[in-house]
């Protein structure tokens, strides 16, 4: 490779050109930056999204499981009070305490649900001002 050649290949192209066209050149760059990254993102979240599916089934499986097993357990209480009570009086007792635990888990539940409302994401809306304040100030300059 000659000297001429190799200093061919270190010129800034960028010196060339007009402002206009760097401009333009870095709206087409930065539009195709974001499409390329959003993809990017559908592509991650759609991954997910099945293997948060599979996990999920696999949940609701062993809550049925775990729910038949608590129903064996709820018999074998209802006929160890069962032992001192009526078969009915303790099925009611048994009944009344779970009906109260459901009541409070209900209230938690509750709460819990109103913390969470808007369903906004404010964390990334948060994130995208910052990044069109920070763009807005750089621009300026």
């Amino acid at each position: 490779m000659t000297v001429n050649e190799t200093q061919d290949l270190h010129k800034d192209p960028v010196s060339e050109r007009s402002t206009t066209e760097l401009v333009r050149d870095l709206g087409e760059q930065l539009s195709t930056l974001i499409r390329t990254e959003l993809r990017l993102a559908q592509r991650e979240l759609q991954h997910k999204g099945k293997e948060a599916g599979k996990g999920a089934a696999l949940f609701g499986v062993a809550g049925v499981v775990a729910g038949f097993g608590g129903l064996a357990m709820l018999a074998a209480v209802i006929l160890l009070i069962a032992i001192v009570l009526p078969v009915w009086l303790s099925a009611l007792i048994v009944g009344a305490g779970l009906l109260l635990i459901a009541a409070a888990i209900a209230v938690l539940g509750r709460s819990q649900l109103r913390k969470s409302t808007p369903l906004m994401p404010e964390d990334a809306v948060g994130g995208a001002q910052w990044d069109a304040r920070i763009l807005k100030e750089a621009t300026k300059k």
